[in-house]
């Protein structure tokens, strides 16, 4: 009786420690700040998914900020600055 109650309580805490970390995984994949964390499990088991993420993680570095919606010449408050090719 000992015997399957120790085999009864193992296989509950491994129960217990995989539900957590399925329940982390999927709070931290929601919140989009699990990249640090699953990034290196991800790269194992996932490659493809991995290189992707590093690319849109660069192509997000990349992007230019979007000009204010109002700025010099856009109310007619101040004239248009004149461009280069302009003069």
């Amino acid at each position: 009786m000992a015997e399957l109650l120790a085999i009864v309580l193992v296989v509950g805490v491994l129960a217990a420690v995989l539900g957590c970390l399925a329940w982390l995984a999927a709070r931290v994949r929601r919140r989009g700040v699990g990249d640090n964390v699953m990034g290196p499990f991800e790269e194992i088991w996932h490659p493809a998914a991995h290189r992707f993420r590093a690319e849109i993680q660069v192509y997000e570095e990349r992007m230019a900020p979007l000009p204010p919606a109002e700025g010099p010449g856009r109310r007619g408050d101040e004239p248009a600055r004149p461009r280069a090719a302009d003069h």
